[in-house]
């Protein structure tokens, strides 16, 4: 007995020695291929030369404005928003909504294909066992037979079209990355822009509830005029203008209000419903200073133009590949296992042991294809030159929209300045208008006047106010600040 499991176990180290060999060779594969492959055909990726401005444009007098090292979209998106209930909302929409968690899962699967391309650079193996035991037909014995086996194979990269395949699916995922990052960029700037059109909506509906308000008590005053004798039935017809004429847009203002919260709470990845608000918006922060940065860093700031350099980078490994399968394929393959079998009564005499391994090579060089290695190599660098012209154009867009958001920043800002003091100066006229015609000086209609030209002037200057809020988040967003965690 004891006899038995000795030569067993001298079997089965003998098997497992054959498959150290076979797990030797293939390291020695690839050792070999690092050695002999140690350059890849196609071009190396060089970041391409583009001029860029050097200077901002500025707009108060159409002249280049010194640019400064330190960049408004350097503050996270939490110092730039400072209400505290949109940067809840901007919370949990970085957490629910579809369409980052999408761009998310994309990464995964970009990560994935990584790890499926890049197995192709090591050897692979297999192995296997089988177990057969039975009765023998003739005779009452038992016999049991035990096989091991491992093959494995081994393509050598030798003019580098797997190294350029991996190198290409890496850009892939890096670039996956960064679209991942302008989509937290532009869901960031979307909750805010629809919050603060969300505040604009709800400045112009207590604007007009208050006009509203006003104009009841002037249609009593000028009711009660009428009934001393003192003024006209026109002069209650012309108050009731206006009380209608602002009655009229509460209905509307309230369905843009309700519309706005329900596309809020989409963006937050969540069903229609109220949104809470904080501040109100002539209490929103304003930064003292939105200085743009240094144009240089826009390519480095903005992740829309470095997925379009990476996928620049893919494109141009793509044209190894496209070279690569050109030349031969040599692939290296090995095999190695063994069995054991023993019978109850011959033990001696029919048990038995084997091992053995083998190993061998191959190689295929493509001879005639009908242009087919031609055509992909012609395929894969016209899109390298898609992707260069597509990568160029990123960055003059890129430069395009900080050029509109500076400039509607500081004219938007003007235009509220300046909408600011001419309802202050509509309410001083109103209420000079007024005092007029209680003293009978004027008739109604230079207060019916005065009051239409305050109630239009105030609508004017709330949307002012969203607008300027608009700029700064546009300005935020083009600069490339937002998608900092």
């Amino acid at each position: 007995m004891g006899y038995r499991l000795g030569r067993a176990k001298r079997a089965t180290e003998r098997i497992m020695e054959s498959l150290r060999s076979l797990i030797s060779l293939c390291l020695m594969s690839v050792l070999v291929s690092g050695l002999i492959g140690g350059c890849a055909v196609g071009p190396n990726y060089h970041k391409p030369a583009v001029q860029i401005p050097s200077t901002y444009r500025d707009t108060n007098d159409n002249t280049p404005v010194q640019p400064q090292a330190a960049s408004f979209a350097d503050l996270p998106w939490w110092q730039v928003f400072q209400d505290p209930q949109l940067q809840e909302l901007i919370r949990i929409a970085l957490k629910q909504n579809y369409d980052l968690l999408l761009a998310t899962e994309r990464i995964n699967a970009a990560r994935a294909q990584l790890a499926i391309t890049r197995s192709s650079l090591f050897p692979q193996v297999q192995g296997g066992g089988n177990f057969i035991g039975g009765k023998e037909q003739f005779f009452p014995l038992n016999a049991n037979i035990l096989e091991l086996v491992a093959d494995a194979t081994f393509q050598i990269d030798l003019f580098g079209q797997l190294r350029r395949a991996t190198e290409a699916a890496r850009a892939r995922l890096l670039a996956t990355e960064e679209a991942q990052r302008t989509v937290t960029l532009t869901l960031v700037s979307d909750v805010a822009s629809a919050y603060f059109t969300l505040l604009q909506l709800d400045l112009e509906l207590q604007i007009t509830k208050d006009t509203v308000e006003t104009q009841e008590g002037s249609v009593k005053l000028t009711s009660l005029r009428l009934d001393h004798g003192v003024a006209t039935k026109l002069d209650v017809l012309q108050a009731e203008q206006v009380l209608d004429t602002a009655n009229a847009q509460i209905p509307d203002l309230e369905r843009q209000i309700g519309q706005a919260e329900d596309a809020i709470h989409i963006l937050l990845g969540d069903y229609p419903g109220p949104v809470t608000r904080g501040l109100k918006l002539p209490e929103q922060f304003f930064p003292p200073d939105v200085p743009a940065g240094l144009p240089s860093s826009l390519l480095a700031r903005r992740p829309d133009i470095r997925q379009a350099e990476q996928n620049l980078i893919a494109a141009n490994a793509e044209i190894g590949v496209a070279k690569a399968a050109f030349f031969p394929q040599i692939s290296l393959t090995g095999g190695g296992g063994g069995a054991l079998g023993r019978s109850s009564a011959f033990s001696s005499l029919m048990g038995s042991q084997t091992a053995i391994w083998s190993y061998g090579a191959s190689v295929t060089q493509p001879i005639f294809t009908g242009g087919a290695l031609r055509g992909n190599l012609h395929l894969t660098e016209s899109q390298h030159q898609q992707a260069l012209l597509s990568y160029k154009q990123a960055i003059q867009h890129a430069f395009g929209d900080v050029s509109d958001a500076l400039i509607g920043y500081q004219k938007l800002h003007e235009v509220r300045v300046q909408q600011q003091q001419l309802v202050a100066d509509l309410e001083e006229s109103v209420r000079l208008s007024v005092m007029r015609y209680r003293g009978g000086t004027t008739n109604y209609l230079e207060v019916l006047d005065g009051q239409r030209s305050l109630y239009s002037a105030e609508l004017t200057l709330a949307q002012a106010r969203g607008s300027e809020y608009q700029s700064l988040v546009q300005l935020y967003r083009t600069l490339g600040g937002g998608w900092q965690q």
